[in-house]
């Protein structure tokens, strides 16, 4: 508490002691935070622009950050079929489980939920988004815990993209809708706007046709997101940015039983100083609601009986964050803070079913805390950039529990508190870069970053068809150890090529690991079936991940390419009860991930069609079950009909491709999307 006071404090008496110190200038409001550091020079990053942001054949976010080889969630469905849990987002094969590894910021506020951890991506309309930065490898910094695999952060559309309107509609295939709008206002010293998306649609059925059942239908969904955003001059130099967002998200997974939900609301305000001392605060608060059936499903796939409800999963996140640049001179920049982020969070379930109905309750929950100081430091001298960043962070475990009770009585069967824990954590990131000549650049960084284990992990087991997964409120963080060697070639005008090897060790690795096989009664989970495996979270030994990423860009007029391949060789270290494990890969993890786009942007139309391939990879943890490769195509036409209106043509996997996303144990294979046409009209007054 006495650390919480103190950041406090500092947040909110900094800021206007620093607005004061600001040297008199004209307002100039951009919507940004803090420039970008020099010695990112050194790091392995990749930006994508708005113009590949609104041009992609599926007008989403999950496949705009696809673009980046190495990105990737838990599962290879999108946010439109997929099970909401299984959307956390790493890179770098530091994969195995569902939480992310990667650590996303939207305008510098955490968006990973905070009781599970993963993505709600329906939240982020294309529309919104200006610019994407990916920062591959660990190292905390002065975003915070949390990037073990890399930095994704998102920035919001600014003052010099807004129009007064821009958006679009599209129908698409099996009765699909996709709309977006945004309004925008701009006078002297601010600017405001006014967002809005929709989507729907009546779905596929996930399961390939030769495991289907009569119990098998089409996965309808239903998403919408809005959201306010003012930016405004408060003094010289100064600026305020006021956030609201709110959005809802509806998925049926394919059968009875299997309907999800998510909601959420979010605010914040950032203050951004631009004078001779530069600085930025930020405070935000975020609420989460999640809702999900589980069902067990015979095997003859005739009959679909209801196993779970998780009727409510309320959770809240809060935070802030104060970082000062102070003016060192032409070759210095220094940036040092503070943040800190609360969570907590619980989940409500009904389960062992008799007869149709419920006759347990279950309550699971906790809360933790982050709490940090840092700095990052980036040197420039001559052709030699240095970066030098380091955190120091305290966190806390506390209020842990696991009730359940009889409905029948309301007598407990299970009172589970957990003991309150805490620890410290130094993490910190160095690296160079050197201009050895106008088209090379060399560099080399090293890094160590941290993750706390989420509410979801330590204390909520969970089922997904016969198997079972039991929580286990003992996990250790995970923290990571990782170099990066790598060079950047401009050999012609227009074209930039990257190449990055690197080595990373992820110890106390969190993943679901196989204990038995059913059937039988489990601690944490209660009986599992004869189909079933029952496995619990585990922190393994390490996992250690050798690998290269190559990035390619050319632009010559109206022509562009852009390729991304990314290889990865995982390897498990395991001991006492996950042995078995021991020089396996993790599970959902592809050796080989390749992205490639060809675009083309005239007068008379825009053109575009991508490129993607993943490896093989495991479904499960014991390597015993495969999900084969898959390449997809996506393409996009857009053709200007005056000079505000067009029309558009999309499609999504051109050529049907069977994008296999799970494997039960008994062999039914899920699906992701298959080939989706789109056809409607975008407005840009």
């Amino acid at each position: 508490m006495m650390r919480l006071t103190l950041l406090a404090t500092l947040m909110f008496t900094a800021a206007p002691a620093l607005a004061a110190d600001a040297e008199e200038a004209l307002i100039t409001v951009t919507g940004k935070g803090l420039k970008d550091l020099p010695g990112d020079a050194a790091l392995s990053l990749v930006v994508i622009d708005r113009d590949r942001i609104l041009n992609t054949g599926s007008n989403r976010l999950e496949s705009v950050l696809a673009d980046i080889a190495g990105q990737q969630q838990f599962r290879r469905s999108d946010s439109r079929s997929a099970n909401a849990t299984s959307q956390g987002i790493t890179l770098r094969g530091l994969g195995g489980n569902a939480s992310s590894r990667a650590l996303l910021v939207l305008d510098g506020v955490p968006q990973a939920d905070p009781f599970g951890g993963w993505v709600a991506f329906p939240a982020y309309a294309t529309g919104r988004l200006d610019r994407i930065r990916v920062t591959r490898g660990g190292g905390s910094g002065y975003w915070g815990p949390g990037a073990l695999a890399g930095t994704i952060e998102l920035e919001s559309v600014g003052g010099a993209a807004l129009t007064p309107f821009t958006g679009g509609i599209a129908y698409g295939s099996r009765n699909s809708l996709d709309a977006q709008g945004s309004l925008g206002l701009q006078r002297d010293g601010g600017f405001a706007t006014l967002s809005a998306a929709y989507g729907r649609g009546d779905g596929f059925i996930p399961i390939v046709e030769r495991s289907r059942g009569p119990v098998d239908r089409a996965a309808p969904y239903e998403q919408a997101s809005a959201n306010l955003r003012v930016v405004v001059g408060i003094a010289p130099d100064t600026e305020a940015q006021v956030t609201a967002t709110a959005f809802t998200d509806s998925r049926e997974r394919g059968f009875e039983f299997s309907r999800n939900t998510s909601e959420g609301a979010d605010a914040a305000l950032r203050l951004v100083g631009r004078g001779r001392w530069g600085w930025q605060a930020l405070a935000y608060v975020q609420t989460r609601n999640f809702t999900s059936d589980f069902a067990a499903v015979n095997a003859a796939r005739t009959v679909a009986t209801q196993s779970l409800a998780q009727y409510a999963t309320p959770a809240t996140g809060w935070g802030g964050r104060l970082e000062i640049a102070p003016p060192l001179g032409d070759d210095i920049t220094l940036r040092i803070g503070a943040d800190t982020r609360q969570l907590s969070g619980k989940t409500l379930e009904l389960f062992t079913y008799v007869n149709a109905a419920p006759t347990r309750q279950r309550e699971a929950g906790g809360q933790s805390s982050t709490s940090g100081v840092f700095a990052d430091a980036s040197i420039a001298a001559g052709i030699v950039t240095l970066t030098l960043a380091g955190r120091l962070d305290w966190w806390t475990i506390r209020d842990g529990r696991l009730l359940e009770t009889t409905l029948a009585t309301g007598a407990p069967f299970t009172s589970l508190l957990f003991a309150d824990r805490s620890g410290e954590e130094l993490t910190g990131r160095a690296g160079v870069a050197v201009q050895a000549a106008d088209w090379l650049t060399l560099r080399t960084a090293a890094y160590r970053g941290w993750r706390l284990p989420t509410l979801n992990e330590l204390y909520r087991p969970f089922r997904v068809g016969a198997d079972a997964t039991a929580a286990n409120a003992l996990l250790n963080p995970e923290r990571m150890t990782g170099v990066d060697v790598g060079f950047t070639l401009k050999p012609l005008r227009g074209l930039e090529i990257g190449v990055t090897g690197f080595w990373n060790r992820m110890d106390d690795s969190i993943a679901n690991v196989t204990v038995a096989r059913g059937p039988g009664n489990f601690p944490g989970v209660g009986f599992v079936g004869a189909a079933g495996f029952y496995r619990q979270r585990q922190n393994l030994d390490a996992l250690d991940v050798w690998g290269w990423e190559v990035d390619a860009r050319l632009r010559r007029g109206a022509f562009g390419l852009t390729a991304s391949w990314s290889h990865v060789d995982p390897t498990i270290q395991a001991s006492g009860a996950a042995a078995p494990l021991n020089g396996l890969a993790p599970a959902q993890t592809p050796r080989d991930q390749f992205s490639g786009t060809v675009d083309y942007t005239g007068k008379l139309f825009t053109a575009s069609a991508t490129l993607r391939h993943i490896a093989s990879q495991f479904e499960d943890d014991q390597n015993a079950r495969t999900l084969g490769a898959a390449t997809m195509v996506d393409a996009l036409l857009v053709v200007p009909i005056v000079k505000a209106i067009a029309i558009e043509g999309r499609v999504e996997n051109l050529f049907d491709e069977e994008v296999q996303a799970a494997l039960s144990g008994t062999g039914v294979i899920e699906r992701a999307l298959p080939r989706t046409f789109w056809v409607g009209a975008r407005l840009n007054f």
